[in-house]
């Protein structure tokens, strides 16, 4: 089987598949790619637009074969804690995507957010599992982006692009001295 192709992702149509792939949170954010199924088919993703995939999505190949997405266990830092909605709000205002449940909330690895929790009280864990963060109110499974509504001057109509650039800096420091690495 060659020259198998895909232009569409089936949302939750994954779990019934007879083959599947399986991606890491990162590797699910693609648009043009390359990929092989675990029963080593190959196939070629090429989707109208960048696309974040879920676990349970499906890929519809040209020749009618569903193929199930899943998500691939990695490296997480498993957060627990007494005041779980004030950690959640730290990490939300970071926009660190975050897997959030019940008794605890999950991210990627990454030793200066854990520093912070730590501060703030949490328990920090190192765990290997799936992660299927939040998709935020902006993106299905990302938080891509934001509109700032009309009132901010500008929209977002077809074929208006530009960037919006969010700089941290410390207390005290000289807004014109803080370097723009667009």
């Amino acid at each position: 089987m060659t020259g198998l192709h895909s232009h569409q992702v089936l949302r939750g149509a994954g779990r019934e598949t007879a083959d599947h792939v399986t991606l890491g949170y990162e590797d699910r954010f693609l648009r043009r790619k390359r990929l092989t199924t675990a029963a080593g088919t190959p196939f070629l993703v090429d989707l109208p637009e960048t696309t974040s995939l879920q676990e349970g999505d499906a890929f519809a190949l040209s020749d009618g074969t569903l193929i199930g997405v899943r998500a691939a266990p990695e490296p997480l830092i498993e957060v627990t804690g007494p005041d779980l909605p004030r950690l959640a709000w730290h990490i939300g205002n970071r926009h660190t995507p975050c897997q959030i449940e019940a008794a605890r909330l999950l991210i990627a690895q990454d030793h200066v957010l854990a520093g912070m929790l730590t501060g703030l009280g949490a328990s920090l864990n190192d765990v290997t599992e799936p992660f299927l963060p939040e998709g935020g109110a902006y993106g299905h499974g990302r938080t891509m982006g934001h509109d700032h509504g009309p009132e901010a001057g500008h929209s977002h109509e077809p074929g208006h692009r530009h960037v919006h650039v969010h700089v941290s800096r410390a207390p005290g420091d000289d807004p014109e001295d803080v370097p723009l690495d667009v």
